[in-house]
């Protein structure tokens, strides 16, 4: 598997629900959008740490005014993240990972699109990532991913080893494998959405509609470390975190005689395998009885899930764009099997049972 070319395939979550026409895409749009100010008023009422942006109009760039002479001369040869914000509904979100400040503002100027649309929000990247969490906080505890390595491994689904899932019931803490470091990794992320002092909370509460379980902020969160930033959170979004409120998930470790994976999106069903390679996408059409099983749901894949009765995935996680999206079109999923393209076989008939994590061969 070429994990850069498909790196390249891939789109944002509000581009995800967009494409399955989604009744919240515009809230998720919206809400996605608005991040930084989320994050910005977490950290001046609670000092969470967060990767805050350089932020211009495109006139500063285009122009190169003082304000963003001063920025490019001390950051132009570093690497970043470059998001174009929209500032109209019609304009479609762009960005470019990777490229160094200098390549960013070419990018930038290639793209044909109308530049006043946009504000552009220059942000830090490492190529010496650390830990990587995406997770939900609800009334019913803590629940997520963690990977050593990019964080893109987590939202896209594609990794070469397999997360660390983790739950915690507010109580006692539980990972999918036993590695004090993730855990401690995992108390430290935490301390930071525990607020304990009841004015802050009333701030949050007024000013971003905030809710608390136990103290803790209710929403999804997204967070990432570096060799030189022991943590920067990256997301808080509360749209997804309602999407979760009512899902219970734990970390998937009891050996089993099953084909066994992670809950993506809870049910059961019997049907029919059918294995869908990437370069088949295009020329496969789905029975209403049929499964599909992939090595990972891509962009690619949407017209496909819609038509399948279940998902199974060798790799992906439970918060992945595509485990999200099959809970919102209501398709059984477990993904990060690791092998199902290699156990099952097309025409086989099986038993998903993605509640629980397993696919039994009948």
């Amino acid at each position: 598997m070429n994990l850069p070319q498909l790196y390249n395939t891939q789109i944002s979550l509000p581009e995800w629900f967009e494409q399955i026409g989604h009744k919240k895409t515009q809230h998720i749009r919206d809400e996605d959008l608005t991040r930084q100010t989320r994050l910005k008023t977490l950290n001046e009422i609670t000092g969470l740490p967060y990767d805050k942006p350089e932020i211009f109009n495109s006139d500063d760039v285009l122009n190169n005014t003082e304000k963003f002479k001063i920025f490019f001369e001390r950051e132009k040869n570093n690497t970043c993240r470059l998001r174009l914000l929209p500032l109209s509904k019609e304009a479609p979100k762009l960005r470019t990972v990777g490229r160094t400040v200098a390549q960013s503002v070419e990018w930038f100027k290639e793209q044909k699109v109308d530049p006043e649309n946009y504000q552009l929000n220059f942000l830090s990247f490492t190529n010496q990532p650390l830990w990587a969490t995406i997770f939900v906080i609800s009334r019913y505890g803590i629940f997520g991913e963690m990977v050593f390595g990019g964080h893109n491994q987590l939202t896209q689904g594609f990794y070469d080893k397999k997360p660390i899932t983790f739950a915690y019931d507010y109580s006692i803490w539980k990972l999918s494998e036993t590695n004090e470091k993730a855990l401690e990794h995992l108390k430290y992320i935490i301390h930071f959405l525990h607020i304990p002092d009841s004015s802050n909370q009333k701030k949050l509460k007024d000013k971003l509609h905030a809710e608390f379980t136990q103290r803790y902020l209710n929403g999804y969160f997204e967070t990432v470390s570096d060799v030189t930033i022991p943590l920067q959170f990256i997301d808080y979004n509360r749209v997804l975190g309602e999407i979760y409120r009512d899902y219970k998930n734990k970390p998937q470790n009891k050996i089993t005689t099953h084909l066994a994976g992670q809950t993506g999106s809870p049910g059961m069903v019997i049907g029919k395998v059918k294995i869908v390679m990437p370069e088949h996408i295009s020329t496969t059409q789905l029975q209403p009885d049929e499964i599909i099983v992939c090595d990972m749901t891509s962009p690619d894949y949407i017209s496909l899930m819609k038509q399948a009765c279940g998902i199974i995935t060798n790799r992906g996680g439970i918060l992945s764009h595509a485990a999200i999206i099959s809970r919102e079109l209501g398709k059984p999923c477990i993904v990060g099997t690791g092998n199902a393209t290699k156990i099952l076989k097309d025409g086989q008939k099986i038993i998903l049972d993605a509640t629980n994590g397993t696919v039994e061969i009948t």
